[in-house]
């Protein structure tokens, strides 16, 4: 059971304006809100439960009794404690506004998590169906590169089919080509050997015959075919009668030019060619004072025809004493000498 005490004392210690008789749980004796506070130090008095207060002892009368809760008593700051209407209606079962407030919060709490899976639901949704379109497409894309491979390997064997057989149809008609050659030299050489041999019996250098015809016509004259007509006309009457004559130009006679030497060329223009060219030879025709200046290219060409005749002169008057064969293979090593310096291939000493 309460302690009376606890009853006889005012909850705010005195601090509070309205005296409160406690008996209980029910208020004895209340001021009137409306009134003023009493002044001076009011001090909280024992109250008897079963006696009412006297008039002269300078009390307000009492009032009726009024069931109040602790719970449902609420005190202002600066005014008498305030009990509202709707709780006094609810009692003590009802929720308070803390307990509301809760409720609302849960409730919330419960809806946005609601949103919040339904929201991932969804992204998981359009994940998964992005995922599948990307599977999708990495499938097609693998299914191309499959088949590029696989056509790769076809175009690749083809190609390296293609490259065999056409390295076998080379050497096919590079085999023949040989052949041919080799018969067709054979021919010639056979046939030049004959008419060598056939010009070796001969008494003298006659141009009609088959084998120096054949020379005269494929090598002599080409290479002693020069620019200036005239004059390579003299120079191959010369070579084939022995009569001409080639001389290095020495330094000690370039100032001392002759009159004929001037007028038939220069040691920097060729006389048989007409290009511009040092000339460090010149040549006389017979018995000829005059001189022609020619360049090393001219110079080899007619050394090369002048070497062949000297070998033919050599074989016609006995000085040779080979068998036929290498005298023949010897005129052969001639005729390229001169196919060469035809060419402008000569040493450079030339």
């Amino acid at each position: 059971m309460d302690d009376p005490k606890e009853h006889s004392r005012c909850p705010a210690r005195g601090s509070c304006p309205v005296f409160l008789a406690l008996s209980s749980g029910a208020v004895r004796y209340a001021p009137s809100v409306l009134g003023p506070a009493p002044e001076g130090n009011l001090e909280e008095e024992p109250w008897d439960t079963d006696s009412q207060p006297h008039p002269d002892e300078g009390h307000p009368p009492p009032l009726e009794t009024v069931p109040v809760s602790w719970k449902g008593c609420r005190e202002s700051p600066g005014g008498p404690a305030e009990s509202p209407a709707g709780e006094e209606a609810q009692g003590e079962d009802s929720p308070t506004a803390a307990q509301l407030d809760v409720l609302r919060l849960r409730s919330s709490s419960m809806e946005i998590r609601e949103k919040g899976s339904e929201f991932l639901k969804e992204e998981l949704h359009k994940a998964q169906k992005e995922l599948q379109l990307k599977d999708e497409e990495c499938e097609r894309l693998s299914k191309v590169r499959e088949q590029l491979e696989q056509e790769l390997e076809e175009l690749t064997a083809s190609l390296f089919e293609e490259a065999h057989r056409m390295v076998r149809e080379a050497n096919m008609k590079q085999a023949a080509s040989e052949k041919q050659l080799k018969e067709a030299r054979g021919k010639v050489d056979t046939t030049l050997f004959a008419e060598f041999q056939a010009w070796r019996e001969s008494p003298t250098l006659d141009k009609t015959c088959p084998f120096l015809e054949r020379v005269y016509r494929e090598d002599v004259g080409p290479c002693l075919d020069f620019t200036m007509q005239e004059l390579s006309a003299l120079v191959r009457a010369a070579v084939e009668d022995n009569t001409l004559t080639i001389e290095p130009v020495a330094s000690q006679t370039l100032p001392a030019v002759t009159v004929a030497a001037v007028e038939c060329g220069s040691t920097n223009t060729c006389a048989l060619s007409g290009l511009a060219r040092a000339c460090r030879h010149r040549i006389r025709l017979g018995d000829s004072e005059s001189h022609y200046y020619i360049s090393p290219s001219s110079r080899a060409r007619i050394t090369a025809v002048c070497n062949f005749f000297t070998y033919i002169r050599y074989i016609q008057q006995g000085l040779v004493r080979q068998e036929v064969e290498p005298m023949f293979w010897e005129i052969t090593r001639l005729r390229k000498e001169m196919s060469l310096a035809k060419l402008g291939f000569f040493p450079q000493e030339a």
